[in-house]
């Protein structure tokens, strides 16, 4: 009789293929948990190797997008001209994909792939869509948009994707920024702002001042604001379209743009904290700025 039998314990195998079967669920476990993306835990199996990650070579021409949201919207915008969809069976149940019924290539892959490609610290809920980029827009397109958004070296691609989502929100027709000193189309952005990338132009121009200019013959009031500037914003507003400036998170608006603009505003804060994160101050100030729109309406 094995030893463990006489003791009424189980055989040795039996206990270690146990132990296999249990570890094997909470992996699956924490698979799926991490593929909603309720856990943000690295797959790598220590800290060293997520600081030697690098991203995957790629075409300049390619982006990653990730996040069930994110790719959902990508899949849905006839502008997008996609490559390939890599993801997990659970993660293509959850976006209603059939994988021989897809439009484009797809690969099933584990959650341990997609970090390979997108690092450590993306919640990717189990999906990447290797994509183009959005075909670029002109500020001309824009002459019938009511309120813009223009950013002033705003460098966050997380401030920067949830001002997007803001401007989806508030109708606005763009978010217009700067080709240098603002961040391109990326994974991060689309994820920060979740599915709006693809319901709102980002145009990427080369000058804000020669920008600003043409925006004001266009018929835009452009409106910077600024912690100290000499008016409350609600006091600035006026014409039929407007277009909200604001700088980059340190260092607000710069010299050239504060003397382009045709005002310069502040919000009122009654608080001890008299400024706010850039992507708040965004979402107030269009806030304000559809107020004053819906009343030249009537």
């Amino acid at each position: 009789m094995r030893k463990d039998d006489k003791q009424g314990g189980k055989p040795a195998d039996e206990k270690s293929a146990k132990d296999t079967h249990y570890a094997n669920l909470r992996r699956a476990h924490r698979d799926a948990k991490r593929e909603r993306g309720e856990i943000p835990t690295p797959s790598f199996k220590d800290k060293r190797s997520a600081k030697e990650w690098k991203p995957a070579p790629m075409p300049a021409d390619h982006v990653f997008l990730y996040g069930l949201h994110t790719v959902r919207a990508a899949l849905d915008n006839p502008q997008r001209r996609n490559i390939r969809l890599l993801s997990t069976r659970n993660a293509l149940e959850r976006l209603g994909i059939k994988e021989d019924a897809a439009d484009l290539p797809v690969e099933i892959v584990s959650p341990q792939e997609i970090d390979k490609l997108v690092g450590p610290d993306a919640i990717h809920q189990g999906v990447l869509l290797e994509t183009h980029p959005l075909p670029a827009r002109r500020l001309e397109a824009l002459k019938e948009s009511p309120l813009l958004l223009v950013l002033d070296q705003v460098t966050d691609p997380h401030n920067v994707g949830a001002i997007m989502r803001s401007a989806v929100a508030f109708g606005a027709g763009a978010v217009v920024t700067t080709q240098r000193h603002s961040p391109a189309e990326s994974g991060v952005l689309a994820k920060s702002a979740s599915g709006a990338l693809e319901l709102i132009p980002y145009i990427q121009i080369t000058n804000l001042a020669d920008a600003l200019g043409e925006l004001h013959r266009l018929g835009f009031v452009s409106i910077g604001l600024d912690s100290e500037g000499p008016e409350p914003l609600e006091g600035t507003f006026s014409g039929e379209r407007i277009a909200l400036v604001l700088g980059s998170e340190g260092k607000g608006l710069r010299q050239k743009t504060r003397e382009t603009v045709h005002a310069l505003a502040r919000l009122d804060m009654p608080g001890a904290i008299k400024s706010l994160n850039v992507s708040n101050a965004a979402a107030i100030a269009m806030y304000a700025a559809r107020i004053h729109l819906s009343r030249r309406e009537k």
